[in-house]
């Protein structure tokens, strides 16, 4: 495992809707406070961020709000794989959302916000 991983995304969407992020790092939580592909929620700067754990310790941080359901959920989702990529399933109404771009997989007209998030001497950090 590297000192840091961070996600990343080639998809211009959620590129673009990270980059409005302020820049400010703050640390979360220890990364043993996240079980494997479970996830938590964490109040960053006014913003609730569902921070996800895979098996390998791949880490992705995504809104926690669920635009479908309009409740605060998805860290409570169940986390898997479609077609190779992380999603997450809303505890709600079960719609998938990718980890990496915070897209839709039932409605691609709906994007999450993502965020960079770093693992950093076995503390979880996330950019907002």
């Amino acid at each position: 495992m590297s000192q840091m991983q961070q996600t990343a995304s080639s998809d211009s969407t959620a590129t673009a809707m990270s980059a409005e992020l302020s820049g400010a790092w703050q640390p979360v939580c220890a990364l043993d406070d996240i079980w494997p592909d479970m996830g938590v929620c964490a109040l960053v700067e006014d913003r609730q961020v569902a921070i996800f754990r895979m098996q390998d310790d791949l880490l992705y941080a995504i809104d926690n709000y669920d635009p479908q359901s309009d409740a605060n959920v998805l860290s409570r989702g169940i986390v898997g794989d479609l077609g190779g990529e992380h999603v997450v399933a809303s505890p709600i109404y079960k719609h998938h959302y990718q980890l990496r771009t915070g897209i839709c997989v039932e409605d691609a007209d709906i994007c999450l916000r993502t965020y960079p998030v770093e693992l950093r001497d076995g503390a979880v950090w996330v950019q907002v």
